[in-house]
């Protein structure tokens, strides 16, 4: 199951299933998610430049059509469900659902966080982000409500948190893409789907994609 996947089950758990209740903000590879999401999302496509979490939020106004909403990262695993985040919601607060105490501070895990629509059509149309551009400032006005779960959560903005959200995931097995041909030896390692092994080869903490191209994690 891809990331993308994963926080489109977690999401349509507590809002609902169908391109009416979800939707998918997409940049870079847009043709391949597009492919990937079919008619399970509504397809937001950012161009000509990516406009971070606030300004994708602001970009789905048209969409929403004042609706509230639920946002998370689709780079992120976990295995926290969302129901903590919408469970007596009022519907007008900004909520942030955290992995841990119930802290918004650097370098805690950001599960998700729930935007009424006043807030929602204040946003920058531009590149932003919500920290800087929502929850910040309300942070200070003591007017942010953090909840906090317990459970695992990766961020895989890069390649040793993809593979440790890979492992926690498979419970520290190599994992095996759909259609990938593994003949040789893997330890600790990601075989994309598609992707190939020779025999012979060891791999260990790495990330395999197609034949060749091999990510090592130190």
């Amino acid at each position: 199951m891809t990331l993308l996947d994963g926080n489109l089950k977690r999401v349509a758990a507590v809002v609902g299933t169908g391109p009416e209740h979800l939707a998918v903000n997409a940049h870079h590879h847009a043709e391949m998610v597009a492919e990937h999401v079919g008619d399970r999302a509504h397809l937001s496509v950012e161009e000509p430049e990516a406009l971070g979490t606030a300004g994708a939020v602001a970009h789905l106004r048209p969409w929403l059509d004042g609706r509230p909403a639920l946002v998370v990262n689709g780079d992120t695993w976990s295995t926290i469900d969302l129901a903590p985040l919408v469970d007596g919601w009022d519907g007008r607060q900004v909520r942030v659902l955290v992995a841990g105490p119930p802290v918004l501070q650097d370098g805690v895990g950001i599960l998700g966080s729930l935007l009424p629509p006043d807030v929602i059509a204040g946003l920058p149309l531009r590149p932003a982000g919500l920290y800087e551009a929502c929850w910040s400032p309300l942070l200070a006005a003591g007017r942010l409500e953090v909840v906090g779960a317990e459970g695992a959560f990766v961020p895989c903005d890069r390649p040793r948190d993809y593979l440790a959200a890979n492992l926690l995931a498979s419970g520290g097995e190599p994992v095996v893409g759909a259609g990938a041909v593994v003949e040789g030896e893997l330890v600790r390692s990601v075989v994309w789907p598609g992707g190939a092994v020779a025999r012979g080869e060891v791999l260990v903490d790495a990330i395999r994609v197609g034949r060749s191209v091999t990510v090592l994690v130190r």
